[in-house]
């Protein structure tokens, strides 16, 4: 695990206010250091091979050329670099396109300052990360991709409950539901879908779910 430091963040985003305000947020986080920032993938580029981010948070569409374009070459030159997609609730296609093209999780525009820290410091740490406010559809599509950030880890084993509690979550059930089909506490349940989290190495329920169909622990019917 790496120990936090200062951990460098680039961002690109064609809005400016848009920049503006990330990176007033950003400067205000005692271990993250804002090092360059751009209006395209194409400056995203240049600017990465002059500051050597460990994080780039990276707008989806752009202009002279996008989000994916700039993340599949900055996967390929620089491997080590943590990419996360910005984009909006609606824009699902583009989100596979990002992950597909190496960034290893995704953040809605609209997410607090809370959630931006916490999937930086996630991605540093090689930890997919997804946005809180993903919808099923969405996990089930991320799922289905080519993404996969699980391929050389070593698999965590799950006692019979919890995979019964995993399909459960996947099938939507809140945990209040599933303390009542299985005849437990909801504060139980909590603390079991909390070390599911702590096994699959995942910060939400998108991650349960992305994390169970990609090691089938879960089969999904059509979105």
């Amino acid at each position: 695990m790496k120990t936090y430091g200062n951990i460098k963040v680039a961002i690109a985003d064609d809005h400016e206010i848009f920049r503006d305000g990330l990176r007033a947020m950003l400067q205000k986080q005692p271990d993250i250091l804002m090092v360059a920032e751009a209006a395209n993938g194409k400056d995203l580029i240049e600017q990465v091979k002059l500051q050597q981010p460990d994080i780039v948070i990276s707008d989806v569409k752009m202009p002279v050329m996008d989000g994916a374009a700039a993340t599949r070459h900055l996967t390929e030159h620089y491997p080590h670099i943590g990419i996360i997609a910005l984009t909006m609730f609606d824009e699902e296609d583009l989100i596979i396109d990002m992950l597909e093209a190496g960034a290893r999780g995704y953040l809605l525009k609209n997410a607090d300052k809370n959630e931006i820290v916490e999937a930086i410091k996630s991605v540093y740490q090689q930890q997919p990360y997804y946005c809180r406010h993903t919808s099923n559809k969405l996990a089930q599509m991320v799922a289905k991709s080519k993404f996969n950030p699980y391929k050389q880890k070593q698999k965590p084993e799950f006692y019979e409950r919890e995979i019964d509690i995993i399909a459960d979550i996947c099938n939507g059930l809140t945990s209040k539901q599933i303390a009542e089909k299985i005849f437990l506490s909801v504060r139980t349940v909590e603390g079991l879908r909390l070390k599911i989290m702590e096994k699959m190495e995942v910060k939400n329920t998108a991650g349960i779910i992305i994390y169970a169909i990609k090691n089938n622990l879960y089969k999904p019917g059509n979105i």
